[in-house]
């Protein structure tokens, strides 16, 4: 489906979904659309596309709700974008978050539908495509570690050996997520890939942080655990403006209601708690919200509602 640029598109449960700069700029051929935020210019880019059950990604949600937002195909699988900002700052270019990478064999893209081919993926390209190269990468900025999130971190060379993507870059992460990654549970070795994040560990080039601490001038993390325990929104400030990278405390604008929460969380009665402390400040304040697995809708922000807080999804201004 084509969108023309400044649609708007609704849905039911009264967010609105609004904003579809980037969903038309990739539709069109385009992989970035650019924002500013004070005096920082920032670039979204739409890294691939995966698709995971719908189930999954909406929990006790049942699917005649989830199902009117996000359509499944054949397998009850959605389209879900791996979305990422890189930002010009005056310290150097800063990545939040890389996608899938190019490390994965058949077997496995095709179980998540993963679609991000390029050179060597799609991150890549979207990164020249802002005007930049990805060799001047300064920063790179994890949520967390899962596949979708942190496979970019790393890159499988023409020989087959798998090395940092941004070698002159500093990699961050929670030094909290960074020990539960290798941690022997059953419940989310599928999640993490140690090819993704051990050969920038050996690199010497990964900076542990822990809390609710400033990466760089204008740039902070903000913990959201629930999805995980030690979880990373990351915030953008500049000039009086803020945007927040959300990362997977709210993947889609369709999870911006407090009980719509994914199944893939391991601790979903903390994502509630996070998310309603984090989306009434957001509304508060007037945050910039970037959703980072939304197929369609990349930025917007919310309204303030007198009940819960936060309200309809508003367009980006």
């Amino acid at each position: 489906m084509k969108h023309d640029a400044g649609a708007e598109k609704s849905v039911p449960v009264s967010v609105v979904r609004t904003s579809l700069s980037c969903c038309t700029a990739y539709l069109e051929g385009m992989l970035t659309s650019r924002f500013t935020i004070g005096s920082l210019i920032c670039h979204t880019i739409e890294a691939g596309l995966q698709r995971l059950d719908g189930g999954a990604m909406f929990g006790v949600v049942p699917k005649p709700l989830w199902e009117r937002r996000i359509p499944a195909d054949a397998r009850n699988r959605i389209p879900l974008q791996m979305r990422c900002v890189l930002i010009e700052h005056p310290d150097g270019l800063v990545l939040i978050d890389t996608g899938a990478g190019n490390k994965d064999d058949a077997k496995f893209k095709d179980i998540y539908g993963l679609e991000n081919e390029g050179h060597p993926t799609r991150l890549e390209d979207g990164i020249r495509e802002a005007g930049h190269d990805p060799a001047d990468v300064k920063w790179v900025i994890n949520t967390h570690l899962h596949f979708d999130h942190a496979g970019g971190n790393t890159t499988r060379r023409p020989d087959g050996s798998i090395a940092p993507s941004f070698p002159g870059a500093t990699y961050v992460v929670q030094k909290g997520e960074r020990a539960f990654a290798t941690s022997p549970n059953e419940r989310i070795r599928a999640s993490y890939l140690q090819a993704n994040y051990q050969p920038v560990t050996e690199a010497g080039i990964q900076k542990l942080v822990e809390g609710d601490v400033e990466i760089l001038p204008g740039i902070r993390a903000l913990v959201t655990p629930g999805h995980v325990p030690f979880h990373q929104s990351i915030l953008i400030q500049d000039r009086g403006e803020t945007a927040c990278f959300l990362g997977d405390l709210v993947p889609t604008s369709a999870h911006l209601p407090a009980p719509w929460i994914m199944g893939y969380d391991l601790e979903p009665l903390v994502t509630l708690e996070t998310k309603k402390r984090v989306l009434t400040r957001a509304a508060s304040e007037g945050w910039l919200l970037i959703f980072e697995h939304d197929p369609t809708v990349g930025r917007g922000r919310v309204a303030l509602d007198e009940k819960k807080g936060w309200g309809a999804l508003l367009p980006d201004s």
